[in-house]
């Protein structure tokens, strides 16, 4: 499993100085907000040029104020920017809140509109000319598209039936935000897997982001989780995933706990068929610095004892003073 940590400064250097110790803590990636200085690409770019390895990824960048050729050029002067593989393109058709109010524009048929985009995107990453019209989006991409120096991955945020049939069909896979190990294990991953099947893709990954906080004290790390998570509760798509796992507010479902627990709901997170978790770390306590070093030893250790070679996928007892 890989492990990944939300990203996010208030400038490109401090980003990329963000970057370069993640990938010293042997983190395997940083997932950054659509918001994130501004527009995340240009520091990305930037990030990916002081990194060796380490995937930098958005999670995810709005579809409807950006049509897709300008999308998918703006992806492929990242990748040709950082000079190495390692950007990954997020995307995801935002909330009504956002694309009506904010934007101004309609969110009468998202799924339609987010299915027209996905199409469009990957093909133009792929290399291949586009001659597209729908009812949502036009492209006509001969003589207008770069050509892509290292692939991009395109994730999906993806958590209804026709956006994971189209995250199968023709994305990478998805990136999920508040989504429950039950839910996951139960609808998500046997739908996205049964579509990209179908559509003879590979299998496809399940990016799946999550509130994390080792901490001795779960209902205090809970509480910390619902002082910085409350909006999302009350967005309709995380309301209702949240409902499926039987939730009614983000911090039920957090990863929160000793080390020990916490990395049994980590296994629990893989053997639901996660193939990477975002680990949004939350501070607990009077002493934040002294949780997030904590919660960050962890998943670190996690993450470097999983690229070592081992007999099994399972992820390992971690032993900290006199705790598991």
């Amino acid at each position: 499993m890989r492990i990944g940590l939300t990203g996010g400064a208030s400038s490109t250097d401090r980003i990329v100085k963000q970057a370069q110790k993640a990938e010293a803590e042997g983190f395997t990636s940083l997932w950054f907000a659509s918001t994130v200085a501004g527009d995340p690409l240009a520091a990305l770019a930037v990030a990916g040029r002081e990194t060796g390895s380490i995937e930098l990824g958005t999670a995810v960048l709005q579809t409807y104020p950006c049509h897709p050729l300008l999308q998918a050029n703006r992806a492929a002067a990242v990748a040709e920017a950082m000079g190495r593989p390692g950007f990954t393109l997020g995307l995801g058709p935002s909330h009504e809140r956002l694309v009506r109010d904010v934007y101004g524009l309609s969110y009468d048929t998202p799924g339609q509109n987010t299915e027209e985009y996905i199409r469009i995107i990957t093909a133009l990453l792929r290399g291949e000319e586009v001659d597209f019209r729908g009812e949502a989006w036009s492209t006509r991409s001969a003589g207008r598209m770069v050509a892509v120096a290292h692939e991009v991955p395109v994730l999906l945020s993806a958590m209804s039936p026709r956006m994971l049939r189209v995250a199968g069909e023709y994305a990478d896979g998805t990136v999920l935000w508040m989504a429950a190990p039950k839910v996951i294990e139960s609808r998500i991953a046997p739908a996205i897997h049964a579509a990209a099947a179908r559509a003879g893709r590979p299998e496809p990954r399940i990016v799946a982001g999550l509130p994390v906080a080792v901490h001795d004290d779960a209902d205090a790390a809970r509480d910390a989780v619902a002082a910085t998570a409350t909006s999302y509760a009350g967005m309709p798509s995380y309301r209702r995933v949240l409902e499926e796992a039987g939730a009614s507010t983000p911090a039920d479902i957090a990863v929160v706990g000793d080390e020990e627990s916490v990395r049994r709901q980590l296994q629990g997170l893989l053997d639901a068929g996660v193939t990477d978790v975002w680990a949004a770390i939350v501070p607990v306590g009077d002493d934040q610095r002294a949780s997030l070093r904590r919660t960050r030893a962890l998943l670190s250790a996690l993450t470097t004892e999983q690229q070592r070679p081992r007999p099994s996928a399972r992820i390992p007892a971690i032993r900290y003073g006199n705790s598991l």
